[in-house]
């Protein structure tokens, strides 16, 4: 299971931001708190990932994982706690370039082919991975000149993982991303997040596979 850390955020002096990697986790979350209306998603979540780690929350649907990344992202706010990656506010690491996501309802462009969906989204960042190294990562050399829509399954949620990655992020989130995979699918994805995991990346997924969490987790949330 996740360590846990109930200690406040220790204090800074105001402005200061360190860069990535610098000595403090890559999520740091104390007491948060997320309710739709009289729905509870998340009560009191304290939750630390160590830089370069991958960790699996792992819990049925409607367990609030998904709430949490979005959380993560800073495309949600906690009713009540603190949370901060890579010592920064969700939205400002996103901004920084330091997080990459893969969500359920990602949608692919129809008519548009890999490569030029991949060089699109490279260009939103200003130290991209090069195409030929996210290609290779994601596994999509030999799809790059196919439409999106022509896609099997796994090659579409390999186009998503690479989209993901083209920023070359230090924290990746993932959210079921193997929930529409079949067996080998799934093991191929798993040894691409790894090949990603290796460059001393962080990983956070969401799952709800037990096995899962366990063959692709240093450890799990629950």
């Amino acid at each position: 299971m996740a360590s846990i850390r109930t200690d406040p955020i220790p204090a800074e002096e105001p402005g200061t931001v360190r860069q990535a990697g610098e000595g403090g986790p890559a999520v740091w979350a104390a007491g948060l708190a997320k309710s739709y209306g009289p729905t509870v998603a998340l009560t009191g979540l304290d939750l630390h990932v160590a830089a370069g780690e991958t960790v699996a929350l792992l819990g049925p649907n409607g367990a609030g994982k998904s709430t949490t990344i979005g959380l993560l992202l800073g495309l949600l706010h906690p009713d009540r706690g603190q949370v901060q990656v890579h010592d920064r506010p969700p939205s400002r690491a996103v901004a920084d370039g330091l997080v990459g996501a893969m969500l359920q309802d990602a949608g692919l462009m129809p008519g548009v082919r890999v490569g030029e969906l991949l060089a699109m989204v490279r260009g939103l960042y200003r130290r991209p991975l090069p195409p030929e190294e996210l290609a290779a990562l994601a596994g999509l050399e030999p799809v790059l000149g196919r439409r999106v829509d022509r896609l099997s399954g796994g090659q579409a949620q390999r186009v998503r993982f690479a989209a993901a990655i083209a920023g070359d992020p230090q924290l990746l989130l993932l959210d079921e991303p193997t929930s529409a995979m079949d067996v080998q699918a799934r093991r191929n994805f798993w040894a691409q997040i790894h090949r990603y995991a290796g460059r001393g990346r962080t990983v956070l997924f969401a799952t709800h596979y037990l096995q899962e969490a366990d063959d692709a987790a240093d450890r799990g949330w629950w």
